[in-house]
């Protein structure tokens, strides 16, 4: 009789320690797989660092400048094929070049070699990564070591020099040469943009203050003048073409 009860006492606690030694178990390879399942989930995004890039195409260079963090091919790197949809233009009429993405490309042999492009050639549209910096009031457009500049009479963005000043180049408009404008015939962005640089232009030209040259290209104790007098052509101009300026 005792023999019975001792057994049937201690056969329910069997069960029951088998079956908590069992979810142990389970609860043991899920979070195997689960850590199984980051780490693999971790290497099929790679290595994308504290900032939450990814990783650089093979032989590619990583651009720093003006905080613009993005890579590119290195100027003399070699492809059998242009990119897709890589964008072909002549210079002077009668050079081919392509760009693609920021990088420009001329043939080479039985390929292409990317390239720094000449001064003056121009694109219609901005590359899709692209920061814009601020010197003396006039705004930049900088990709892969190159700098770019709107000019409204050709309706395309051109390949320039760098500033002069490019050390002093900010990603924020200078507080003392900015201007809001706002268009006050509903003037599109393009045709603003176009406005703009024609005003800058024609300010420059009027009162010999450039503020895209270091000190606006005129004698240190004339800046404060020159640069007050291009503010008021610029104004001027801007308003004679239906802006509203502040």
């Amino acid at each position: 009789m005792n023999a019975n009860r001792s057994f049937s006492l201690t056969l329910p606690l069997a069960l029951i320690l088998l079956a908590c030694s069992a979810s142990a178990a389970l609860a043991e390879d899920r979070g195997h797989d689960q850590g199984r399942e980051q780490r693999q989930d971790r290497n099929d995004r790679g290595d994308r660092g504290d900032r939450g890039r990814a990783p650089a195409p093979r032989g590619y260079v990583f651009d720093r400048r003006y905080n613009h963090d993005h890579y590119y091919p290195p100027r003399g790197f070699a492809v059998r094929e242009l990119p897709r949809n890589a964008y072909f233009t002549r210079y002077r009429g009668h050079v081919p070049y392509y760009f693609h993405e920021g990088a420009w490309y001329r043939r080479s042999g039985l390929g292409f070699v990317v390239i720094a492009p000449p001064f003056g050639i121009g694109i219609p549209v901005l590359p899709p990564f692209y920061t814009t910096i601020w010197v003396g009031g006039v705004p930049y457009y900088y990709a892969d070591d190159t700098y770019y500049v709107w000019r409204p009479e050709a309706r395309e963005y051109v390949v320039t020099e760098p500033p002069q000043d490019a050390a002093a180049a900010t990603t924020t408009p200078d507080r003392d040469d900015e201007l809001f404008v706002y268009p006050g015939k509903g003037q599109s962005s393009e045709q603003m943009a176009t406005d703009r640089y024609e005003c800058h232009s024609w300010a420059a030209q009027q009162t010999g203050y450039d503020p895209t040259q270091p000190l606006g290209g005129v004698d240190e104790s004339q800046v404060t003048q020159k640069r007050a007098e291009y503010r008021r052509a610029e104004t001027a101009c801007l308003e004679a073409r239906g802006y509203s300026v502040r």
